[in-house]
């Protein structure tokens, strides 16, 4: 263990901590109810769009197809990745982001301003353009729903 980077955090005194990517602490729920929070890092959000802003910059004057190909393998990876937990809000500005690039892009190919809001519906770009589109939360399967029940004789 690296004894620099070990520490012991007490959640209940609002404290939280990074580990592989996530951030954990513990708030209150509107319940009034505590729990533990696992959300994707801000700084991994920022990275990812980072990573996806230069591929739209460097794909200005390319076909639309091309972007798509280039950033669904990245899409998909990240979310893969980061969708469990609390990560939903996460996802859902990460997916309205990069449909605001897309969108602005195929108005860009006809010169026009705007997003295209009218013009394309997001069925259509998840249908016919192919963008990824898959930003549901999984949870992992519970132990004892997984396994099947054993008789005893």
């Amino acid at each position: 263990m690296n004894e620099a980077k070990t520490r012991v955090v007490d959640l209940v005194k609002g404290e939280s901590f990074d580990f592989l990517g996530f951030e954990f602490r513990r708030v209150l729920t509107w319940r009034g109810r505590w729990m533990p929070l696992r959300q994707p890092q801000r700084r991994k959000c920022t990275e990812l769009l980072r990573r996806l802003k230069v591929i739209f910059q460097r794909h200005l004057s390319q076909p639309v197809q091309r972007v798509i190909e280039e950033i669904n393998p990245i899409l998909r990876g990240w979310v893969g990745y980061f969708a469990n937990g609390n990560s939903s809000r996460c996802l859902q500005y990460i997916r309205d982001w990069v449909e605001k690039k897309i969108r602005r892009h195929l108005m860009r190919a006809r010169k026009r301003h705007g997003f295209g809001w009218k013009r394309w519906s997001r069925e259509w770009m998840y249908s016919e353009l192919e963008l990824f589109s898959d930003y549901r939360v999984r949870y992992p399967e519970r132990l004892s729903a997984a396994a099947p029940a054993r008789q005893v004789s």
